[in-house]
């Protein structure tokens, strides 16, 4: 189940595009974060949510939202 809930930095270099280093310094100042808000933080991964809504473009639309414009 872990594995759903968490992105390794090895993922997020590979959707990004970025270095191995570049990956897990941004896995650790994400961390970082969580962890100032009191959160338990693991190491190498982070939470797929909290991740997808610091990245322009990475969280997913439902099929029912999509193309729904909100006035």
């Amino acid at each position: 189940m872990q594995g759903d809930l968490y992105y390794t930095a090895a993922e997020v270099q590979e959707m990004l595009g970025v270095s191995r280093g570049k990956a897990y310094q941004m896995v650790k100042d994400l961390n970082e974060e969580l962890e100032a808000r009191g959160f338990i933080v693991i190491a190498g991964k982070i939470p797929k949510k909290f991740f997808e809504d610091h990245f322009y473009g990475m969280s997913v639309q439902s099929p029912q939202t999509a193309g729904v414009q909100l006035v």
